[in-house]
């Protein structure tokens, strides 16, 4: 399953030159992420209540068009692969039908620190999304 998060861009999100402040498309994709895992019913404030939390373990970005201050966003999440302790995913950022941005994401899960295998529980959720 792929998961839509849709945002506007605003002045904060901007630099100097009126687009997009490169650093501000990984919060862009933080925020999709978040809410994708959500949407399955994963809470990742009871998960970090136990000590675990998602970490990105790599991440390979492609700047491919600017984006301005006003602009409409739609942020697309495909789960490609999850593993026993990891989970490969696909996010790209759409300006209407033109894809500005995108990268590939690696994402682990530690508790206390240290990376674990993933619960049975959350794999399951999480294979909702794929």
């Amino acid at each position: 399953m792929t998961h839509f998060f849709d945002l506007e861009v605003y002045y904060e999100d901007t630099d100097f030159s009126g687009a997009v402040y490169h650093p501000n498309y990984l919060k862009f994709l933080e925020r999709a992420r978040s809410a994708a895992v959500a949407s399955v019913g994963i809470d990742q404030i009871g998960l970090k209540s136990t000590g675990g939390a998602f970490v990105v373990r790599s991440l390979s970005a492609e700047f491919l068009l600017p984006t301005y201050f006003n602009d409409k966003l739609r942020v697309v999440t495909s789960f490609r692969q999850i593993g026993g302790a990891s989970i490969q995913l696909e996010q790209k950022i759409f300006k209407q039908k033109n894809c500005v941005f995108s990268a590939t994401v690696k994402l682990g899960l530690v508790v206390n620190g240290r990376p674990v295998r993933l619960p049975d529980g959350i794999r399951h959720k999480l294979m909702q999304l794929d």
